[in-house]
């Protein structure tokens, strides 16, 4: 099938009224309709022109769909599903959706998935099973299932065979058409499923409900070009395409006028920003440097790739000020042989080349990275490579994976050679490397003064209140609720395995 052929969306009806499903054949319904992930066919990936549409808007007899209904998101995976949330649930809203947190009382229930590993799709599956007895009580209840997962062809076959009750499945590019895809949903008695197999338009203008008015994440790119073996994420969210600067800037901008203290930039491969820009020569450190005049306290990004961590981000990052220097940097494997079968295209030598260039521009930068165990192949000594590599950095924390393989990656088509009990002894070490030096680093605040973004009142002690440092360290103490949401001083007492608890020595930190 070439190109000319595909359709760019796909609105397949799954469901049989006469509600005999089960000997129904649902592949023929992806023949033609629905693309599955396929290295091949996303390395393909052009030049193509990236379209902007700032135009966004819900056509005028959908505005009074949600009118007397509610609606219920529960979201999966990283910030950037979390962002995608904000914006479906300003969507909502504009339909005249009231929001709930309790899904008993909702009208519609959308699962914002994640696909990166197996268990976050076990979880998903594991929620529809839940959700079942409920829509059988409430008949008129709609389903979806969104974000990452929808994008797989598997998971999309497993729906239409096992969970015939879901009314909707759309995908990462089109979350945009909600309110059709909704209005759909309510007139057919046919499931919709909508993936668009088209990638490269960037939408402005969506609408947001954040969560929360302290703290504000910022999309300013999509998409991964990177294909690390292991990973799904360039299969579901698509070619990477970077949003205009000015837009981005508008945006922060705005936050700080409503006095958000904190924005994280957000992007698969946040590094990669501006690189697909044909009209002018513009990178994340050229934007970092923008945003730092801009009177907002903190600025942090996430998530970095070492292979596109240059030099100019590196020296705009040490002028300090409002860029904070705590930074997620994966490395994944400290081996280069295993670097090089994950396809990360660094070396172990130059993540540490890299590391010594940012800790000289900021010498008390704090780093945090990724780490998978037991990829295919991996040795004894490639693991104590590893181990190692996180000794010589000292990583203030670290998530840590043992791996599993995703279909319809490279790496699934390897051996997964290492029996469960050799991956979970590896991880075990690893964490207790990880845990070391995490309390040794937290050791270090006590008697020292930090500023801590008050969040709220601990989750544990209402009497207690919580935030984060600079360097993302939480910390517990008491002081007056008027602290929340402002920057305040916190002498560290004693450090805890994973916080620290404090006395508050000044409320607000003024930030120039």
């Amino acid at each position: 099938m070439n190109e000319k052929q595909r359709l760019e969306t796909s609105q397949v009806q799954a469901k049989d009224s006469s509600d005999k499903k089960s000997d129904k054949d649902y592949s023929k319904y992806f023949e033609t309709v629905y693309i599955p992930p396929s290295l091949k066919e996303a390395k393909k990936r052009g030049k193509e022109e990236v379209k902007y549409h700032s135009d966004f808007g819900i056509p005028e007899e959908l505005l009074s769909m949600g009118n007397g209904r509610k609606f219920y998101i529960r979201t999966y995976g990283c910030q950037m599903n979390e962002h995608d949330t904000e914006v479906m649930a300003g969507i909502f809203i504009q339909l005249g959706y009231e929001p709930t947190d309790n899904r008993d009382e909702a009208d519609v229930i959308l699962l914002n998935t994640c696909a990166i590993r197996e268990n976050a799709e076990d979880k998903v599956f594991g929620e529809l099973g839940h959700l079942k007895p409920l829509k059988m009580e409430k008949p008129d209840l709609l389903i979806g299932v969104c974000g990452c997962m929808s994008q797989e062809e598997s998971v999309v076959n497993r729906i239409l065979q096992k969970h015939h009750f879901v009314d909707m499945i759309f995908g990462t590019h089109n979350i945009h058409r909600l309110p059709q895809i909704l209005n759909e949903a309510y007139m057919s008695k046919e499931m919709v499923v909508e993936v668009w197999s088209k990638e490269g338009d960037v939408i402005e203008n969506l609408p947001k409900v954040r969560k929360g008015s302290i703290k504000g994440w910022v999309n300013i790119m999509y998409g991964c070009d990177k294909f690390c073996t292991y990973c799904i994420v360039p299969y579901t969210r698509g070619k990477e395409r970077s949003r205009r600067p000015e837009d981005i800037i508008r945006e922060v901008r705005h936050l700080a006028s409503l006095g958000y203290q904190e924005i994280t930039l957000l992007g698969q491969n946040v590094n990669a920003y501006g690189k697909d820009f044909e009209d002018l020569t513009y990178g994340l450190g050229d934007l970092m440097d923008e945003l730092r005049k801009i009177d907002i306290p903190r600025i942090r990004f996430t998530t970095s790739h070492p292979r596109d961590f240059d030099d100019r981000l590196i020296e705009v990052l040490g002028k300090g000020g409002n860029l904070l220097d705590h930074i997620h940097l994966p490395v994944q494997s400290g081996s280069s042989e295993i670097l090089k079968l994950m396809a990360r295209k660094y070396s172990r030598e130059h993540y540490l080349e890299l590391v010594g260039k940012i800790k000289e521009a900021m010498p008390n930068a704090s780093l945090t990275t990724d780490i998978i165990v037991g990829f295919p192949n991996e040795t004894d000594e490639q693991f104590e490579d590893t181990l190692s590599l996180y000794r010589e950095v000292e990583f203030d924390s670290a998530y840590t994976f043992i791996y599993s393989p995703r279909e319809g990656t490279p790496a699934a088509k390897m051996e997964d050679n290492i029996p469960m009990e050799v991956k979970k002894e590896r991880l075990q070490r690893l964490n207790s490397l990880v845990n070391e030096i995490s309390a040794k680093k937290l050791k270090e605040y006590e008697g020292k003064v930090v500023e801590v973004l008050v969040e709220g009142e601990s989750k544990n002690n209402p009497e207690v209140l919580a935030g984060y440092t600079e360097k993302s360290k939480l910390v517990n103490f008491k002081g007056p609720k008027s602290s929340i949401g402002k920057i305040v001083k916190v002498k560290v007492i004693k450090a805890k395995t994973w916080t620290l608890d404090g006395e508050m020595v000044e409320e607000t930190v003024e930030v120039n």
